[in-house]
């Protein structure tokens, strides 16, 4: 999933809902079966599932809830993936911690020796320096950027769904821009 946050997915909901009217354009015009050449040109699983689904007749209130549960699994899939990252943050600075007391359990062991002493506490200082660094600069970080950008995959999908259930319910391309572009209060 680090890849997602070098490489994030881009996503364009401006061009999601010139699609969605531009579907319903031609469903309007020629039925919802001249929507069909449309779904070869989609690159996108889901999109081109809804589209299927769409040109197959699917009543509106089932192809909503097909493609909401699929929704629910891709969500599940990609949190539990931040979770880890966030785990990692939170585990981070106990682990720094770990590694100060260690550096300060060296420390004990050569109080005899006072030249021993500036090694074993630096090493204890900078054991929780890095413990805290990684979490705050590194683990945290990407776990907040993973969530952020499912979080706009999502209103995506979700977008692609009420665009659909419109076109299924043939809504006019004006009503059905209209709640689209509610999405981006």
């Amino acid at each position: 999933m680090v890849k997602l946050v070098f490489q994030p997915p881009k996503l364009d909901p401006h061009g999601l809902i010139r699609d969605i009217l531009g579907w319903s354009q031609i469903a309007r015009k020629g039925g919802l079966l001249a929507l069909e050449p449309m779904i070869a040109d989609q690159h996108d699983k889901f999109m081109n599932k809804g589209l299927q689904m769409l040109v197959d007749g699917a009543e509106p209130e089932i192809l909503r809830d097909s493609l909401e549960l699929e929704i629910e699994a891709y969500e599940e899939h990609y949190r539990q993936g931040a979770k880890v990252w966030e785990a990692a943050g939170g585990y981070s600075p106990t682990v720094g911690i770990l590694g100060a007391v260690m550096g300060l359990i060296h420390v004990m062991e050569n109080l005899s020796d006072p030249s021993k002493l500036g090694g074993g506490i630096a090493v204890a200082f900078v054991a929780t320096i890095y413990g805290v660094g990684a979490a705050n600069l590194l683990f945290l970080p990407v776990a907040n950027k993973l969530k952020s950008i499912i979080s706009q995959e999502l209103m995506l999908k979700y977008m692609l769904i009420d665009g659909l259930v419109s076109i299924a319910n043939g809504e006019n391309p004006r009503v059905i821009e209209t709640k689209l572009q509610g999405y981006f209060i």
